[in-house]
């Protein structure tokens, strides 16, 4: 029996240990994912148009810079089935297979197609880790210490985008794929020593497993201490072993009719009943207009030909020196954001970040409209002027800082109703990366078409309608239960912010309302 004697208090920073501890092979995977997705930065510059080695062409280049978030939907497809069938640690471990042979074939590769399946690894590797990585660290740590953890992710993420460029800078890039090669492994051999969660040994009728996971996940502790949280488990698993056709019409079959349904059968029901409905479809609608409008006026656009794009802009320091200050940055503000959040909220983060970065898009198509020729093309290194200067350099700076401080990821865990939880977070993730290629694939076309300035001003213009967009329709999630937020989709509300300006906005709505039909107001 048990008895308050029985238990013994366990100390806070020993909870918080043992979660950080069961952390470390994630927090390797998020530099592995950060390194894959930045490293092309600092070999395009190196290998288009060189005059000895390997080399491709300016429009092999604008494939190469993109083929990478071209390739990881399809890798985002493969994460959900690993992730159930395999299990969360054993994803861990899986998942950075592609890398290691996409990092081999980067440091061996001899001719252009090899690069090219190389990087495109690399995409499938990143699509396959997003799910794992977000799933891991939610269905591990304590809910006091989830939102912290969970906002740092940005921040690993952001120190693999840093080593990358400083790879870069130091090294020649197939010495720098080399090295980024012992981050998988070394990866691989710390989700050695982690737990699996409890939730999904659970689900696979492993208890004891799980109640031995979650006693070393909350400090080591003995059972008894976390006993009433195991409880919870055991009612939250019991749930979700409910069949989702028959939990939303409310009905108790045993054994459940949707089961003896055909596999595709019960897939296209699931997509009909749960996903196509209106607490999923909003909130989709809302994470792909946020992932289109942070990306199109931030610096996803111009990565991959980052170190061109500074060199046309006339900086005054050496460019490469500028991309690794910039992933420094990216550091920084993943930090803050996740210590600032809890203060402002994330709207205000979001729309902040949003529309500071359309400005320095704007101030920097002013001063290329205004000090670059028209000549300048960031694909042809032979158009570049002497011309040096700092301003470029500031404004930026700037743009990387404002648009590091946003959180698309974080609003896109958060979001969409438990029973369509898996399905909405895969396919958007997908979606998203489709963005990121249209992005980057374009930015050759668009730069072409109209200058550097009209690039700068179309990512400008860009992200001053997603301002204003987010403004009427993203609400304040921040200390909001899960449940909470869900209600926002739920309701018929058509605008879902909550602030004076809207609230009077609706108010005067309302009156206006009732004043032309009286019986509204009764």
């Amino acid at each position: 029996m048990t008895t308050s004697e029985d238990k013994k208090p366990i100390s806070r920073s020993r909870v918080i240990l043992s979660q950080v501890i069961a952390c470390l092979a994630l927090d390797f995977l998020l530099i592995g994912l950060g390194l894959s997705i930045s490293f092309v930065t600092m070999v395009l510059p190196e290998v288009m148009e060189a005059k000895e080695g390997l080399s491709i062409t300016k429009k092999q280049a604008s494939w190469f810079g993109s083929i990478a978030f071209l390739c990881q939907p399809l890798g985002s497809i493969f994460s959900g089935p690993l992730l159930d069938h395999f299990g969360r640690k054993k994803a861990l471990f899986l998942v950075n297979i592609p890398h290691v042979i996409a990092w081999l074939l980067m440091y061996y590769a001899s001719n252009v197609p090899t690069l090219f399946i190389g990087n495109a690894l690399l995409g499938i590797g990143t699509g396959i880790m997003e799910a794992p990585s977000v799933t891991y660290v939610g269905e591990i740590s304590d809910p006091s210490i989830r939102g912290i953890l969970t906002t740092l992710t940005n921040g690993f993420t952001s120190t693999g985008m840093f080593a990358a460029y400083f790879l870069g800078a130091v090294l020649p890039w197939r010495q720098a794929a080399l090295v980024a090669l012992t981050v998988p492994l070394a990866t691989m051999v710390l989700v050695l020593f982690v737990p699996e969660t409890p939730i999904w040994l659970l689900s696979k009728g492993r208890q004891k497993e799980a109640l031995d996971s979650l006693c070393r996940l909350r400090g080591w502790s003995k059972p008894i201490d976390v006993e009433e949280e195991f409880n919870v488990l055991l009612e939250y698993n019991e749930e979700m072993r409910q069949c989702v056709l028959c939990g939303q019409e409310k009905q108790q079959i045993e054994p459940c009719e949707h089961e003896k349904k055909s596999l595709y059968r019960r897939i296209l029901m699931k997509i009909k009943y749960v996903f196509f409905v209106k607490e999923t479809m909003r909130p989709f609608m809302l994470v792909m207009a946020y992932f289109f409008f942070h990306t199109m006026s931030g610096t996803m656009p111009i990565r991959p030909n980052m170190v061109n794009v500074c060199k046309a802009l006339g900086m005054k320091y050496d460019p490469k020196n500028i991309v690794v200050i910039s992933g420094a940055l990216f550091i920084l503000m993943s930090i803050l954001s996740a210590f600032i959040v809890k203060t402002v909220g994330k709207r205000k983060l979001i729309l902040g970040s949003l529309l500071a970065s359309a400005g320095c898009n704007l101030a920097l198509s002013i001063y290329a409209h205004i000090n670059i020729p028209l000549t300048v093309f960031s694909y042809e290194v032979h158009t570049f002027t002497d011309r040096k200067d700092v301003l470029p350099v500031v404004l930026f700076l700037m743009l990387i800082c404002f648009n590091g401080l946003g959180i698309p990821w974080i609003l896109l865990s958060e979001v969409f109703p438990f029973k369509s939880r898996g399905i909405a977070t895969a396919m958007a993730a997908a979606s998203g990366y489709v963005v990121f290629f249209l992005s980057s694939k374009t930015n050759y076309n668009i730069e072409f078409a109209f200058h550097l300035s009209g690039t700068f001003g179309l990512y400008g213009t860009i992200g001053f309608i997603g301002t204003v967009y987010l403004y009427f329709f993203l609400p304040e999630t921040e200390k909001k239960s899960l449940a909470e937020i869900e209600s926002f989709y739920k309701s018929d509300r058509r605008i879902f912010a909550d602030d004076f300006l809207i609230n009077s906005f609706r108010k005067k709505r309302s009156t206006n309302s009732e004043a032309n039909n009286p019986m509204l107001g009764k």
